[in-house]
């Protein structure tokens, strides 16, 4: 290994010289810039990685998959993003012994959804954020001291105190921003053989055949105006920095790639400014370099950029269909992996991708902790938490209920109190959620948490039927392309940009409706009252009513289409897994009336199955099949504060969640089925859980009482959820906002 110079290095990358460079990263030489002259240029000095490890008994190009990771990952940073931001939890304010101020949030959630409750807890500190996780326990009360204790903060010059104000969430995200960003912006210039200066490499307007297949293998070619993703500072409305880019998506990160040539070109400005622009301004480039291993070698300094740390030398090699890569980094920027292969010469296409996408996030990571970038990261950070602690101290003065103990449970408050915290934690998690989502929109979270298809509508974005609709909507359903809604005027079928149909008059007031195209049915509840009923009609009868533009039906012509021993109900639900068998469940104060009708059968032979006696009538009502479909399917109702499961043969009952609130507002239980096994979406107040429903044993299901796969939480309370089939392919909802 050649010398390294004396200069003013990272402690981290002193500490790996010497033997452990040598063995894990190969030859990492310290580069030393030269002119025309011969004469030694102190400025850009470099550290270049080969590959070459010098050893004699090495073979060459092995390398092991497991070496490539991603370092730092995502679920290391952005905790208040993903386990805080939209749930209810609390925040703390207090200066330590030096007077230096510190937020500390604490929030109750699972490990990674391994259904063990514990606290997240963050430290914000001039000096960066410390975050730990301490087990719950229900006996033992958990203080902010003993957290901050945990933390190594002991001594304190103000004892923290609680910030009650929803809009703390919106500072602390702007505190955790400073971490880095969670998406990439890479620069790749393409150099033809032979071109020693950046003036020739920017000027390049068009890439060769390898060039382009480098960039497919890099990513997705995506047109940049009305491009919703992340953008990475490309111009996505109009076209001023290029009409199309490279995007991709590696491991929940977004990444943009500023291509020299898709960029603006210039015939008048031979220093094409506008590419340099960006591609200068980032901290990773990738250097395309055509021509052979003989041909003149790239050096960083044929840059000039002060702010690019890091470039990726990428050959191709046409006769072996082969990728050589060498790393050169800015010598401030520790050690990062993963170790070049020895020869770095990749011949799967596919992995030779995955390792340069780890390499140059690795390496952008690790620049961020260079002096350049962390100094300045402090600084910013410091400002800005005793900014916030200059704004909060004042109000947190007049608050005479900062007093409360971090474990203090809500139901055992006096009533008024607890209707006034339970109206303020609504609100709270209602601004955490526009937090979230805004920030997802505009691609400063990871790509997991947003949609990144580049043909679908996000899922926030809505279908517009009618922009200017007269009736107030009751229920609908989608019947093709076109909606059946009930309204205080009808039965109506709505289709984009077309005027309505009128289908069923007025008096005819339906409450709850579902269109099986597949069987050739609609099934409707009329209003109600002891004179409620189910009605069931033949679509392909409505259908050529409507395109015979016959008399439109009142309730009086419904008569024959009312359904046997439905009268008087309240509710109803039907399977929706199992498509031989028709099943329709009637609820009549707290009896559940249980029908089957197979596809062959006429309209009015429902047979009768059986009944069920609940305790109390039910509010929500779903059928969930068993895996056999015989004698093992189910029915979820909700009443009280309670969600139970009936078997449908026997009767007999069994909890599957407690709402633990004072207050209870269900909204849906809705059927899914993954490879068979059917699971419950329960949706009460502004919560919707995932209960996995396991099969039969012995007579009863299989429920972890306190166990759920996944929860999320609504803006507000909606008013309905629903579902598409198959299984999650579609969901739409219905919410006073989101």
């Amino acid at each position: 290994m050649k010398r390294f110079y004396s200069s003013s290095v990272s402690e981290d990358l002193g500490c790996r010289r010497g033997e452990f460079s040598r063995k894990h990263y190969g030859s990492v030489e310290l580069l030393i810039s030269s002119d025309a002259d011969g004469a030694i240029q102190r400025a850009g000095r470099f550290r270049v990685e080969n590959g070459s490890s010098g050893e004699v008994n090495s073979t060459p190009g092995t390398w092991h998959r497991t070496d490539v990771h991603l370092e730092n990952p995502e679920y290391h940073t952005r905790w208040y993003f993903k386990y805080f931001l939209g749930k209810v939890h609390q925040n703390y304010i207090g200066t330590d012994a030096e007077k230096n101020p510190f937020f500390l949030s604490v929030v109750l959630s699972d490990q990674n959804n391994q259904r063990i409750p514990q606290y997240h807890s963050i430290l914000w500190r001039k000096t960066g954020t410390q975050k730990i996780c301490l087990p719950y326990s229900p006996t033992k009360t958990l203080s902010v001291k003993s957290i901050l204790s945990a933390m190594s903060l002991d001594k304190f010059e103000k004892s923290p105190r609680e910030i009650f104000h929803p809009e703390i969430q919106k500072d602390l995200l702007v505190l955790e921003e400073q971490e880095g960003s969670v998406n990439f912006k890479f620069g790749v210039l393409y150099a033809k053989d032979g071109q020693l200066t950046d003036d020739e490499m920017f000027s390049n307007e068009t890439g060769s055949e390898s060039f382009q297949r480098f960039l497919h293998l890099l990513g997705d070619t995506i047109t940049l105006k009305g491009w919703s993703g992340y953008r990475g500072g490309l111009d996505t409305k109009n076209d001023t920095t290029g009409t199309c880019s490279i995007y991709t998506v590696f491991q929940g990160h977004e990444i943009m790639f500023h291509v020299s040539t898709m960029l603006p070109y210039s015939r008048e400005n031979k220093q094409q400014v506008e590419r340099k622009r960006h591609i200068g301004n980032d901290i990773v480039t990738i250097v395309f370099q055509e021509g052979e291993e003989s041909s003149p070698v790239f050096k960083p300094s044929m840059i000039r950029s002060h702010f690019t740390h890091i470039f990726a030398l990428v050959r191709y090699n046409k006769q072996n269909d082969s990728y050589r890569l060498k790393i050169f980094s800015e010598e401030s920027v520790p050690l990062f992996g993963p170790p070049l292969p020895s020869p770095p010469v990749f011949t799967n296409h596919q992995e030779f991708r995955d390792f340069v996408l780890v390499k140059l996030i690795n390496g952008e990571k690790a620049t961020l902790e260079t002096p350049t970038f962390s100094q300045k990261r402090q600084r910013t950070l410091d400002m800005l938490i005793r900014s916030l602690y200059q704004d909060m101290m004042p109000d947190l003065h007049k608050n005479v209920l900062n007093r409360r103990s971090f474990s203090d449970v809500l139901p055992e408050s006096p009533k008024s109190t607890r209707k006034k915290e339970e109206a303020r934690q609504a609100e709270f998690v209602r601004l955490g959620q526009a937090l979230k989502l805004k920030t997802t929109v505009k691609g400063d979270t990871t790509a997991n948490l947003a949609t990144t298809s580049f043909c679908k509508k996000e899922p926030w974005e809505s279908q517009s039927f009618c922009s200017n609709f007269p009736h107030e909507v009751v229920c609908a359903d989608s019947w093709g392309q076109s909606l059946l809604v009930s309204t205080d005027a009808g039965i109506l079928l709505i289709d984009d940009g077309q005027p309505s149909v009128q289908v069923f008059d007025k008096t005819l007031q339906i409450k709850q409706m579902n269109v099986l195209e597949a069987l050739d049915l609609l099934i409707a509840r009329t209003d109600k009252g002891k004179e409620s009923r189910i009605l069931v009609f033949r679509l392909s009868a409505v259908q050529k009513d409507i395109e015979t533009k016959k008399v439109i039906r009142s309730k009086y012509d419904c008569r024959e289409n009312k359904l046997e021993r439905t009268k008087g109900c309240h509710l109803y639900a039907i399977n929706t897994h199992h498509g031989s068998e028709l099943r329709i469940v009637v609820a009549i104060r707290n009896k559940l009336t249980s029908l089957l009708s197979s596809p062959e059968s006429p309209v009015e032979e429902f047979q009768y199955i059986r009944e069920i006696c609940l305790s109390d009538p039910p509010v929500v009502m779903t059928l969930v099949d068993g895996p056999t479909g015989d004698s093992d399917n189910m029915i979820c109702v909700a009443y009280r504060h309670q969600f139970d499961l009936v078997n449908e043969s026997t009767g007999e009952s069994y909890r599957l969640h407690h709402v633990e609130t004072n207050r209870v507002n269900f909204v849906a239980a809705i059927d899914v089925y993954e490879d068979g096994e059917a699971g419950l979406l329960l949706c009460y107040n502004y919560i919707c859980q995932y209960r996995k429903i396991y099969p039969f044993s012995g007579g009863s299901p299989l429920v972890q009482p306190s166990a759920y796969d996944f929860h999320f939480s609504w803006n507000q309370v909606p008013y309905a959820v629903g579902k598409k089939i198959p299984l999650f392919s579609r969901l739409t909802f219905s919410s006073g906002s989101m």
